[in-house]
């Protein structure tokens, strides 16, 4: 094989093959990997469908094929790059190619941690070549999963707040022992963005997120003895959202709509920065943005959107959130509802209208619309846990089950491990 070099003059011979350094294969995780006795562990995808990706770096890693036979040790410094090879996967690093296997598994040295593309993680990763490129799934043990969450949904809290860290840490864990095992046969249970939790490992993690995690070990928000719905939202401007509000087959007893109000009357998240907000287009830019999103998100073919003539509320749920729209489209009214109304109506460079807690101004001239404006309340589904009503509730001396409490009326706290 050619010679090369890995990294700052780590010589290609420093790479230790695993005859080199005795793995033995069947006997439990590589030494540093402790499993937790009972607490299960997470299959979370990092990357999926990317061509190649920067593994190594930091400490040393063994490389395992995907029978757990032991090829290679990189030292702490190696990088290497995982890239498909047909229907497997192989590493390249110092002018060597690993493998080809179908799925390569990265195991940490001495309880450290797996570098991806420049991101530290804990447990283990496993790359597996797949139809449309690699998928990158980091194997690790739920708390250590929630380590890397809290933060990453809650921002660094100050002190007098920890107990909104720990109330987020009850939550993430029943939601992520909930959808164990849900897409295991894609190869993984959750994803590492906020379309389940947001979760960048080590990054992410804070002394008080981990003590968070640690005084809440093994709790479960459960009824009829099963993990709930643990839905979650940012801010609820005021009163969160019935479960069916925003999600089918949401309406379960625990996901009412609650007022989320002190004493004072005052809410509980009006320390929000998007407590309150407010949205604005001319009717050229109302017309641009919609024939953008009504084709995905209504199936309205963009060559409808010639002009807008109105935008009008036509029902509100329970909670005071806008249920439905109908926007008139010259002699005809496209109706859009739910949760499609914050796609429909998304802002220039948002990916979502921040909620659907608003009134609407409109301003018509010859019966065309020339200006819209939204002003509102609130960021998210706003079902659930509210995370800003959760740190006011903190502030004002509420523990972590008490916010549980508030927030799933109904429900019972489990101490499953």
């Amino acid at each position: 094989m050619p010679a090369g070099t890995a990294r700052a003059g780590i010589p290609l011979v420093a790479l230790l093959l695993a005859a080199c350094y005795g793995v033995e294969t069947g006997a439990g995780p590589p030494a540093g990997v402790v499993a937790e006795s009972s607490a299960p562990e997470v299959y979370v995808a990092l990357t999926r469908g990317a061509s190649g990706v920067e593994v190594g770096g930091g400490g040393p890693v063994r490389v395992l094929d995907g029978e757990g036979q032991p090829i290679a040790e990189l030292p702490a410094g190696t990088v290497a790059r995982a890239a498909t090879q047909g229907d497997r996967v192989g590493l390249h690093v110092a002018g060597m190619r690993l493998g080809p296997s179908l799925t390569l598994e990265l195991w940490p040295r001495d309880s450290g941690t797996v570098r991806i593309a420049d991101r530290e993680y804990r447990g283990r990763v496993a790359i597996t070549a797949t139809t449309t490129g690699l998928l990158v799934v980091n194997r690790v043990g739920i708390e250590d999963y929630l380590a890397g969450v809290v933060n990453a949904e809650m921002g660094r809290r100050a002190p007098g707040e920890e107990a909104a860290l720990e109330a987020q840490a009850i939550v993430s864990r029943t939601f992520a022992l909930r959808v164990v095992g849900r897409w295991r046969t894609q190869g993984f249970d959750l994803l590492a963005t906020i379309s389940d939790q947001a979760y960048t490992g080590v990054a992410s993690e804070t002394p008080a997120g981990r003590a968070a995690v640690a005084a809440t070990r093994g709790l479960v928000i459960t009824y009829a003895d099963q993990p709930i719905e643990a839905f979650f939202h940012s801010t609820c401007g005021g009163r969160t959202a019935g479960g069916a509000e925003a999600f089918v087959n949401g309406g379960l007893p625990y996901l009412q709509s609650v007022v989320d109000q002190g004493p004072t009357g005052q809410s509980w998240c009006a320390i929000s920065p998007r407590y309150q907000w407010r949205e604005e287009w001319t009717g050229e830019q109302l017309r641009a943005t919609l024939r953008t999103t009504l084709p995905a998100a209504a199936g309205v073919s963009a060559t409808r959107v010639t002009e807008v003539r109105d935008v009008v509320v036509t029902d509100r749920s329970s909670s005071g959130r806008v249920a439905s729209i109908r926007i008139q489209l010259g002699t005809s009214g496209v109706p859009v509802t739910g949760q499609t109304i914050r796609h429909v109506l998304r802002p220039e460079g948002a990916p979502l209208l921040r909620s659907t807690t608003f009134e609407v101004q409109a301003t018509r001239s010859a019966n065309r619309l020339i200006r819209l404006v939204l002003e509102g309340h609130g960021n998210g589904h706003g079902v659930g846990m509210c995370q800003w009503g959760a740190v006011g509730r903190a502030r004002a001396g509420y523990g972590a089950e008490q916010i549980v409490a508030a927030y799933f009326p109904g429900t019972t706290l489990e101490r499953r491990w």
